[in-house]
């Protein structure tokens, strides 16, 4: 198992706002994941629609939509629960975002990797 890895400071991560991004390998591709904080909690996802591979964000790190009640596929306009990835409706049918463990710790957001997601500096 590989170290966590610490992304941002816990307030770099406003309630609703921007997200820290962050390069990982998932599998052997490699490609960007973030992390946002929501209803007070800090989750993490590659960022790959469910509906179809591509980026979610309208900007990067801007992910939630208008109302900032899910996340949005800027692409293709699939929602997303951000508590827990799920589809909440748009083309992603029952598909769901890849979920990557995330913990605050003193003041800091680290995330974990994982045997299937690992850091993109230790793959080159």
């Amino acid at each position: 198992m590989e170290p966590p890895v610490r992304l941002c400071t816990s307030e770099a991560l406003t309630e609703k706002g921007l997200a820290c991004m962050f390069d990982v390998v998932h599998g052997s591709e490699t490609m960007h994941a973030f992390a946002l904080r929501f209803d007070g909690r800090v989750v993490a996802y590659l960022n790959r629609c469910a509906h179809v591979p591509s980026e979610l964000d309208w900007r990067p790190g801007d992910f939630l939509d208008s109302a900032q009640e899910f996340i949005l596929c800027a692409t293709h306009g699939a929602a997303y629960e951000p508590l827990t990835g799920r589809c909440a409706g748009g083309p992603c049918g029952r598909g769901s975002l890849t979920a990557l463990r995330v913990e605050e710790s003193a003041g800091h957001v680290y995330w974990y990797p994982s045997r299937d997601t690992r850091p993109a500096s230790a793959a080159t």
